[in-house]
């Protein structure tokens, strides 16, 4: 039977780290990989039999890939310390180790935002890689966030989820969504993309059309209106960043 190492990062997750820990109980090794917290994370976690390795945080590719090599185990799987894992994805786990016909495998979550399971908008299936055999797989390490994983031959797909407790308000999914734009305004500028005018009018109306009808956000009523309007408010957002980062480094450019 193959070892499996479960893999938490964190960063000041003292409310979440134990019911998440506990949902992993079943696995042979639980790693928490934490970024220096602040709060009583790494002590927690420590209390509950898991091991705390502490990691400087760069991006979130580096982050699981440094995680990768820490992992004593042939399996590693990865879960935020705002999820849980139910027994039956982990016994879905622990079955696909026994006679893997994949390297990597993606998960299924049920998101809860603002305390309500968000079904459309894209926030279902939500399939995000997370079951990887070490040595055979990692993260693209130029994709800094939203990760995406490097792998040979195709990615399995589980069927049971991981619960997902995104947000609880407003606020805290505003933090996060601008924790997210700089991610991707930085990355856009390093891969020399130019915001256009039409790019501030054009992209939150396209990523509107995606969230609320593509996705079927509709299907959640007003609070997935809510949702697409607020992604597409985002998808300015980014844009915005994007055109202030070549505004402050036009000055040091001998060619602009």
């Amino acid at each position: 039977m193959s070892r499996i190492c479960a893999v938490v990062l964190t960063l000041n997750e003292q409310r979440h780290i134990l019911p998440c820990l506990a949902s992993l109980a079943w696995a042979d090794d639980r790693l928490v990989f934490d970024s220096f917290s602040s709060d009583d994370t790494p002590h927690l976690a420590r209390s509950a039999g898991a091991r705390v390795v502490q990691h400087p945080f760069q991006n979130y590719a580096q982050q699981r890939n440094a995680a990768l090599q820490h992992a004593n185990a042939e399996w590693v799987f990865f879960v935020d310390a705002d999820e849980r894992c139910t027994p039956a994805l982990a016994d879905e786990v622990r079955q696909v180790t026994r006679a893997p016909a994949h390297d990597v495998y993606a998960v299924p979550r049920h998101n809860y935002l603002f305390g309500k399971l968000t079904l459309g908008a894209g926030w279902y299936p939500d399939y995000q890689a997370r079951l990887f055999r070490v040595g055979f797989a990692d993260f693209d390490p130029a994709r800094e966030v939203h990760e995406v994983a490097r792998y040979r031959g195709e990615m399995g797909r589980l069927r049971n989820v991981l619960i997902h407790y995104n947000y609880d308000n407003v606020a805290q999914f505003h933090a996060k969504q601008r924790h997210y734009i700089a991610f991707e305004a930085a990355m856009l500028f390093k891969r020399g993309v130019r915001p256009r005018t039409r790019n501030f009018i054009g992209a939150p109306l396209r990523e509107f059309k995606r969230r609320f009808f593509d996705l079927a956000g509709y299907r959640d009523g007003w609070h997935g209106l809510q949702l697409s309007a607020l992604m597409a408010w985002y998808a300015f957002l980014t844009y915005r960043r994007l055109a202030q980062l070549w505004q402050s480094d036009a000055p040091r450019s001998p060619t602009r």
